[in-house]
């Protein structure tokens, strides 16, 4: 039985935050590999998001030549509203000897009780939550709390960057940032 980490989310665009947290999660629980799942549009978010290709190839290229970290593109294939209860019954039905463990942030923590049938979706994974400054590291659902450095880093943050033209080397893998160049991606000239 493998244990997997499910690390979904926009990924709009992927940064060293995200590989951050995979990676100490990955240790920390020890677990088989770590599988990110970009979404096609998220139920708690109004933004629109780059197109889900573009998001798809930023995650490929942010997790190669790590090799426990995998790009499921299960959500982008399904289409629609995102929703991890559906994701995860996928999973278990492809998968059904492996264990999963769906990695949040602390924002999202918080925000558990919104998610589409959560009292269904609990009972069918377990809750990895991170702290995230600002946020409190308490929920009424079985949640396991992981320390991991704390980076600052945040995709809308990073968007800001992009369309300022400020610099952003070190926020991203080298390959992420040269797609956006290549692409000319949130406002890159």
């Amino acid at each position: 039985m493998r244990r997997i980490g499910l690390f979904g989310g926009t990924f709009d665009p992927p940064h060293i935050g995200h590989l951050i947290i995979a990676e100490e999660i990955y240790e920390q629980l020890q677990l088989d590999e770590i599988w990110f799942i970009p979404t096609y549009v998220p139920p708690h978010k109004d933004t629109k998001t780059t197109d889900s290709i573009h998001r798809k190839n930023m995650v490929e290229r942010s997790i190669s030549g790590n090799p426990h970290f995998r790009l499921k593109t299960i959500e982008l294939e399904r289409a629609g509203i995102s929703y991890t209860l559906d994701t995860i019954k996928a999973l278990k039905e492809d998968y059904p000897d492996d264990d999963f463990y769906f990695i949040i942030g602390g924002d999202m923590v918080e925000y558990l009780p919104h998610w589409h049938k959560i009292d269904e979706l609990v009972s069918l994974v377990q809750f990895v939550g991170v702290e995230r400054q600002g946020y409190p590291l308490s929920s009424p659902y079985p949640i396991k709390f992981v320390n991991v450095p704390i980076v600052e880093i945040s995709s809308s943050r990073l968007r800001e960057r992009l369309e300022e033209g400020r610099p952003v080397y070190y926020w991203m893998k080298k390959d992420v940032l040269d797609y956006i160049r290549e692409k000319g991606l949130y406002g890159f000239e």
